[in-house]
């Protein structure tokens, strides 16, 4: 039976009778629906709570919300979800990025991660790593994001769903909005306290990173990931998909994942 989440500025759920914890966070510009294959699989064996980002639901006004805003979000819905017993975090995109602080910041509530697509895009090592073409192509979706966010309203729209329809994105357009491009707004201009209270990652759980092959960026550098094949309990696995690998090869990830939290 499906059971709402009370968490405030997020709309979510909890499904499933297992008795261990899964909790999924997207992206830009997704929902919770984005998790809609894993929802269905895991359910059977997990207890799944899934939510949209704040700021990203469509019926929404257009806020930001800070760094720390959004981890205590992430901390209200795990202590809703599983208030005695850690979690096993399943994050894709700047749900990648929200998911890594909150279990630097509270290491004891999380059993495991599986991190999709979104490495260490916040470190040195990665900013190192990228080209001077590499570095364009980034700017030239992300500004756009944030100055959509800026704009609002349905000028802002139509920039926030032509960006998507560039990027292919698997999410309904008429679900994109203008107010998801505030952590892009937040990164290129440091406001609303800007990202410099981020951690460096060293986690503490065992990491299963998950990355799509078929695209012109990475979100990862190669030195983190070199780092993570040290520790046995960790893996590391390309895709032969773009960026929502769960959504593009559902079965495969499914159960490659599964295979891995059983090992746990």
């Amino acid at each position: 039976m499906k059971q709402v989440l009370t968490v405030n500025e997020v709309d979510g759920f909890i499904e499933g009778n297992g008795p261990q914890t899964l909790v999924m966070i997207h992206g830009w510009p997704d929902t919770y629906r984005i998790w809609e294959k894993q929802i269905e699989f895991f359910k059977t064996r997990y207890r799944c709570a899934y939510f949209t980002l704040p700021g990203f639901d469509h019926d929404k006004s257009r806020q930001a919300f800070s760094l720390d805003q959004v981890i205590e979000t992430i901390k209200a819905v795990v202590d809703e979800a599983s208030p005695d017993q850690p979690v096993h975090l399943m994050l894709h995109d700047w749900g990648c990025f929200y998911g890594y602080q909150y279990a630097m910041r509270y290491p004891q509530r999380v059993a495991s991660i599986v991190g999709v697509d979104v490495g260490d895009a916040n470190s040195r090592a990665f900013r190192k790593s990228i080209t001077p073409k590499k570095a364009a192509m980034i700017a030239g979706y992300q500004l756009p994001l944030a100055l959509a966010w800026r704009i609002g309203g349905a000028a802002g729209r139509q920039i926030a769903r032509g960006v998507a329809k560039t990027l292919k994105t698997p999410s309904a357009l008429n679900l994109i909005r203008a107010n998801m491009g505030y952590p892009y707004y937040i990164q290129w201009t440091q406001k609303f306290g800007s990202f410099k209270g981020a951690r460096d990652l060293d986690f503490q759980c065992p990491l299963f990173y998950i990355y799509g092959k078929n695209k012109p960026l990475m979100f990862h550098s190669r030195e983190w990931l070199e780092q993570l094949e040290q520790q046995p309990s960790n893996k590391v696995e390309g895709f032969n998909t773009s960026h929502w690998v769960m959504v593009e090869a559902p079965e495969q990830f499914n159960q490659t994942v599964q295979d891995w939290l059983s090992t746990l």
